[in-house]
């Protein structure tokens, strides 16, 4: 851990921090931002114990509050999971643990969000997000505290849910992080917003609590961090690469409209679903040969309804679309050839203007997450540091799952961001599936589980070992 101003007097280096925040436009800010980074690498640690002491003592309060507070909570929230938007109750335990110890919270932030600061000196400023929601599934995973659960959702059907994507590990995780950061205000100094973020698994819930103040009402941050949880990567294993972290998502409804008719009398009318095939066959050619080849581009139909009986012919088909990219280039092609290609296969088929399909991009969408190289660099160097160079697994990316984390950090804020792993499966089981046991569950599965202790206790760690060195107090 290094100070962030290298030998300057914190004195000097304050004035010019007054100066910067005093600018009208954003000018200042970004500067003075990317300049803490680099002037981060070239400090002396600042400390009067040892690093392998402060680590080891950091170690040892995690692992003690895990046994003592955690692992009750996530026993809870893992047995308690509540569907986007309806987070009500988790919204209302995270607020209460963590104003507890110490933090000024707000509640029913962007819906059912959760913001909690703490200030304690002068300092730049770190938001740590974490999401809340859980999945429309019936859980299968064989856990003691399995989720018998079902809730009625936004849509007013009653359903199962399931923590199905480790976001009960992300809340208990950031609980144990505010514990630790109320435990040892006399290592950092600045401000800490806390945010515990609705609706990421229907990627709504980040913009709503930007639509609600998120940066306006709280502190802006300086930097913003994040974890998830993931079961694809060994337990004591973190993942942390510069660039892009998770993929663009926009969700798209085609209503692709016809004339209906008797199943024997095709000719007398407009068939729907020969037209939603069409359209699905003419959408493989826009990634396939409108985009350049090393560009990731995805186009899924998940869905495709139409019709109730053998015989008729429907008057209305609906296409459910996934699209994904990593640049706003690529995205902007894939919606509008999604357009061109169902506007056209209506006229095709000779529908009248007023009725060709109609294309819909829900608000579920959200930009690609990039994770800034500066604020990358230093907190990988913070991590080799605590836990050594062999506790990353990068692996590149072998699918372009999205993140609405991305509606809190650049490009599209101007606030520099980091999104890493956290090992969540015990090496053991990925050996057993390499020798032939059975599959390690995906996310998203009726039988996905993680190992509890080792991924919330790693990710607490890792989140106040950056916060501790983002916010380091600043010495003469």
């Amino acid at each position: 851990m290094q100070p962030i101003f290298g030998i300057r007097k914190a004195t000097s280096f304050a004035l010019f921090v007054s100066g910067l925040h005093k600018e009208e436009n954003s000018t200042g800010r970004i500067i003075l931002k990317h300049l803490i980074l680099a002037l981060a690498a070239g400090g002396a640690l600042i400390s009067g114990a040892p690093a392998a002491a402060q680590s080891n003592d950091l170690a040892q309060a995690v692992a003690a509050d895990y046994d003592a507070k955690l692992e009750a909570l996530f026993i809870d929230f893992h047995k308690n999971p509540e569907l986007s938007y309806k987070e009500t109750r988790t919204a209302g335990i995270i607020a209460k643990e963590w104003r507890a110890v110490g933090w000024d919270v707000t509640e029913k932030v962007g819906g059912t969000g959760v913001v909690a600061v703490m200030k304690n000196g002068d300092g730049p400023t770190l938001m740590l997000r974490a999401d809340m929601d859980g999945l429309p599934l019936v859980e299968d995973s064989g856990l003691d505290y399995m989720s018998t659960v079902t809730q009625v959702s936004i849509d007013g059907e009653e359903k199962p849910v399931m923590h199905a994507c480790g976001h009960d590990v992300h809340i208990t995780s950031l609980i144990g992080t505010a514990r630790r950061l109320s435990a040892m205000k006399d290592q950092w100094s600045g401000t800490i917003v806390l945010v515990a973020q609705p609706a990421e698994e229907r990627i709504g819930g980040a913009k709503m609590m930007m639509d609600d103040g998120l940066y306006s009402r709280f502190p802006k941050p300086d930097f913003a961090m994040a974890f998830h949880v993931s079961a694809d990567t060994p337990t004591g294993k973190l993942a942390l690469s510069e660039g892009i972290s998770y993929s663009s998502v926009d969700t798209v409804d085609i209503i692709v409209h016809g004339v209906g008719a008797h199943g024997a009398s095709p000719h007398r009318g407009k068939d729907p679903i020969v037209m939603g095939a069409q359209i699905i066959m003419g959408l493989q050619t826009i990634v396939s040969r409108e985009i350049a080849p090393l560009k990731p581009a995805v186009i899924t139909v998940g869905s495709f309804h139409s019709g109730f009986k053998h015989n008729i012919i429907s008057d209305r088909a609906v296409l459910q679309l996934t699209v994904r990219s990593d640049d706003d280039e690529t995205r902007q092609k894939l919606l509008s050839g999604i357009k061109r290609v169902a506007t056209n296969v209506g006229r095709m088929n000779d529908m009248p203007e007023d009725k060709l399909p109609e294309v819909k991009v829900s608000h579920e969408s959200t930009p690609a997450v990039y994770n800034d190289a500066a604020l990358t660099k230093r907190i990988q160097s913070v991590f080799t540091d605590r836990f050594g160079a062999d506790v990353f697994d990068n692996k590149p990316r072998q699918g372009m799952g999205g993140e609405d984390f991305a509606y809190f950090v650049s490009p599209n804020t101007g606030v520099p961001g980091v999104y890493f792993n956290v090992g969540g499966t015990p090496q053991a089981d990925f050996d057993a599936e390499e020798a032939g046991g059975k599959p390690v569950p995906s996310h998203h599965s009726p039988f996905f589980k993680v190992a509890p202790r080792e991924s919330v206790t790693l990710g607490t760690e890792a989140m106040t070992a950056a916060a501790l060195d983002l916010l380091a107090p600043q010495t003469e």
